[in-house]
């Protein structure tokens, strides 16, 4: 018995402090947290310096955006202000967001091969999971800069909306999501040197998005094309986005669409990660 302990004593008694585990565990969760935000300030603080790229995701999306409302309005007869309603929703998800979540995130994982970056990263302590983690938070931070960007331009324009916030920002979260996975995909994969993403984004990209209803609404399609967008992931994400910001629909009504995007977003990113793993394998041995 230890010395100011009562009670009984037991045979080869050893005492566990249960306090122990919960530090450490919040140690690790810190580490990855914290490589996780520098990984991914890296790569904003590369892209503001280079600043070529990031202007360009600026003025893409607007100028999409201007475009799309004007069609509309004339098509459509309708106000200026409730074509912008309308073109919002699509234009983000379906072009401004691919561009940099797709695009980026591709050209990011080539150029880190090219420069070697990779290499360097085995002889460090950074983690595998924060380095990919990293790279999906700096291109969720631009998207979100986008979305904050275009709402802007419409609701200077006299656009409104009745949707969910929230509901609003999950979808942009998905949709984000789904295109970080699909570039790390195609990055890891197929792109062997820089010159190669453009080819890879607009031979996948441009006809999705097409399908999906980014440049001009699905109901100018003809029948067969229509039937086709229901495998086309940004025709969903461009629906839910659609009905919850210009048509105030909840979560429940475009339940459909979410969960498509939903399930489709866990499966690119766990694709991503397996074929990140993948590629950091053969760099090994390289």
């Amino acid at each position: 018995m230890l010395p100011g302990r009562t009670g009984p004593t037991y045979p080869d008694e050893t005492f566990i402090d249960c306090n122990i585990k919960l530090p450490l565990q919040s140690t690790e969760s810190m580490k990855y947290l914290r490589e996780t935000i520098a990984v991914a300030q890296r790569i904003l603080a590369e892209l503001w310096c280079r600043k070529r790229s990031l202007i360009f995701w600026a003025i893409f999306p607007v100028l999409l955006l201007i475009l799309n409302s004007l069609i509309l309005q004339e098509r459509l007869q309708i106000p200026l202000e409730d074509a912008y309603t309308l073109a919002a929703p699509s234009t983000l998800v379906g072009a401004a967001l691919f561009f940099s979540g797709l695009g980026g995130s591709l050209a990011t994982v080539v150029s880190e091969r090219e420069q070697h970056t990779l290499k360097r990263l085995f002889l460090s302590p950074l983690s595998g999971v924060s380095y990919f983690l990293g790279i999906c938070l700096a291109y969720v931070v631009i998207g979100l800069g986008q979305t904050v960007l275009m709402y802007g331009l419409a609701f200077s324009q006299g656009a409104t909306f009745e949707g969910s916030i929230a509901a609003g920002l999950l979808i942009v979260l998905l949709s984000m999501a789904a295109y970080v996975g699909v570039g790390f995909v195609l990055g890891t994969q197929l792109a062997r040197r820089t010159e190669d993403v453009n080819s890879l984004v607009a031979a996948f990209g441009i006809p999705l998005m097409i399908l999906g209803g980014a440049f001009m609404p699905t109901d100018f399609f003809p029948e067969s094309l229509v039937n086709l967008t229901r495998f086309n992931p940004i025709f969903h994400m461009i629906e839910a986005m659609v009905g919850i910001a210009a048509e105030g629909n909840t979560l429940a009504e475009v339940g459909e669409h979410v969960w498509f995007l939903g399930i489709f977003a866990v499966a690119m990113v766990g694709t991503g990660w397996l074929s990140y793993q993948r590629m950091v394998q053969v760099e090994r041995q390289l």
